[in-house]
């Protein structure tokens, strides 16, 4: 490995899925101006979207998403700027 190129400031961070509001601790290097306290003690927190333990690749869950219902709730707003012939 080359020396030099790795960050030194590892520490204990705690993310959480906000989807679920599982929250694991790992080693990060990620900034965050939250914290959070896991068993009294108190960590820097980053907040997921979507991790492992949300996401239907890993939990085999598949979560249905009304693709068709958004296209027409898009098309319907922006149909006013439609220029007229």
């Amino acid at each position: 490995m080359k020396k030099g190129i790795h960050p030194e400031n590892y520490r204990m961070v705690a993310f959480k899925d906000m989807s679920n509001e599982d929250v694991f601790l790992t080693k990060s290097t990620a900034d965050s101006k939250e914290t959070l306290e896991v068993e009294g003690v108190e960590y820097p927190l980053i907040k997921l979207e979507i991790s492992r333990t949300s996401h239907p690749y890993y939990t085999g869950k598949v979560k249905l998403v009304d693709s068709a219902g958004r296209i027409d709730k898009f098309k319907n707003k922006y149909d006013k700027f439609k220029k007229k012939k």
